[in-house]
């Protein structure tokens, strides 16, 4: 195990009806003058909005709305709510909705005290020191934003799609009431099911040894996520499999999965590609890499794909044939997927093979020409699993 620090200083307040305690929690961090950050109509038709409003002005907190967030936040939307934060003088930032309210809040908080340009955290030209505090309640459990200190926003005229991050973005505090869960399609569930599930691959294929311990909480987890998407496609109002996944969300992406260890992020980096160029779900397109990337990478480390065949995915051990064993996880990976309604080839999600170039020459310019921790990966490399992931 390697030496690590980790600080996870968000207080999570989970359960049914906890959305009516935010103007107390408010109050409780100090927050004065509050930017109410969300996307779309879905808050004010569940009446979710409304209850946010009502706690607000029980607390006597004053509010500064900023709605239109999109999935796969953009920088545009980011800029307009700096310049509003300034205008208004606002000390908070509230963010309710899932991880793209969530994530262009914190580049919102990111850019309010820094002089220049707010892309520079993603351009790598600058670092995070100081942010807006924020707090969140979440409506879709998938990116774990509510519970990280990272943040991930598209810049629209260059179809970049890059991440940044800093301690000072882990939010003040996390309302996660599984009931608000209730309404999600079942396309959202099930990609943010996959999302979280690959915050936990990008963790677990690691070279790093004598992690037994991380080990076995990422396939308890994985194992916990699957039961409880189960029950769901049967009961989408399952409260308990509701909680199950939430909770499984913020723990796959608030740090404690991946202490000790080395973590590996490639196929994220392959998949903003995609949901740069095609707009695409991101659990969706995690659907189609994961596979691909599992496939390319699997001699790099056998007895690491082996183990995760055997305790997550419950293929027969049999230390004479380990490859196909590792084999068979991948492919009831991929049944999985395919059970909970998301493609699992570039095909299927509606890509263009004649794309791929592009995919790579973009990839270049957010990630480099080599990349990767558990497998180093060249441009060509990544093209061979672009093209693995095409059928």
């Amino acid at each position: 195990m390697n030496n690590f620090r980790f600080y996870s200083p968000t207080e999570f307040v989970f359960g049914k009806d906890e959305e009516k305690h935010v103007g107390e929690l408010l109050k409780h961090y100090e927050a004065k003058k509050v930017l109410l950050h969300y996307g779309g109509g879905s808050i004010k038709r569940s009446g979710l909005y409304d209850k946010v409003l009502k706690a607000l002005k029980k607390a006597n907190i004053d509010v500064v709305e900023l709605g239109g967030v999109k999935p796969n936040p953009v920088d545009t939307l980011v800029y307009e709510g700096i310049e509003l934060c300034k205008k208004e003088n606002v000390d908070f930032i509230l963010a309710v909705g899932g991880g793209s309210a969530i994530d262009s809040a914190k580049a919102i908080a990111a850019g309010v005290h820094y002089d220049g340009d707010f892309w520079d955290f993603f351009d790598r030209k600058a670092t995070i020191e100081t942010a807006l505090p924020l707090g969140v309640i979440l409506t879709i459990p998938a990116a774990g934003s509510e519970g990280s200190a990272a943040t991930v926003i598209t810049k629209e005229s260059e179809g970049l799609k890059r991440g940044s991050g800093a301690q000072v973005l882990r939010p003040k505090f996390s309302i996660i009431n599984p009931e608000l869960t209730y309404t999600l399609p079942m396309w959202h569930t099930a990609a943010g099911i996959v999302d979280m599930m690959s915050h936990i691959f990008e963790r677990y294929l690691s070279k790093t040894k004598d992690v037994i311990l991380t080990d076995r909480l990422c396939e308890s987890t994985l194992i916990s996520i699957m039961e409880a998407s189960r029950t769901l496609l049967n009961d989408p109002n399952d409260y308990e499999a509701r909680a199950t996944i939430c909770w499984a969300g913020t723990i796959a992406h608030n740090g404690i999965l991946g202490v000790g260890r080395e973590e590996e992020w490639t196929t994220h980096g392959l998949e903003h590609e995609l949901s740069a160029l095609y707009d695409m779900t991101h659990g969706a397109g995690l659907a189609v890499m994961f596979p691909a990337y599992m496939k390319y990478t699997l001699d790099e480390d056998l007895e690491r794909y082996y183990r995760l065949a055997i305790e997550v995915f419950g293929v027969p051990s049999n230390q004479f044939q380990k490859r196909e064993v590792a084999i068979e996880g991948i492919e009831r990976l991929i049944t999985f997927f395919k059970s909970i309604g998301m493609p699992t080839t570039l095909k299927d999600a509606g890509a263009k093979k004649e794309d791929i170039p592009t995919l790579i020459n973009t990839l270049e310019k957010n990630i480099g020409s080599t990349f990767g921790q558990f497998k180093k990966l060249t441009l060509q490399d990544a093209q061979k699993i672009y093209e693995l992931a095409w059928d």
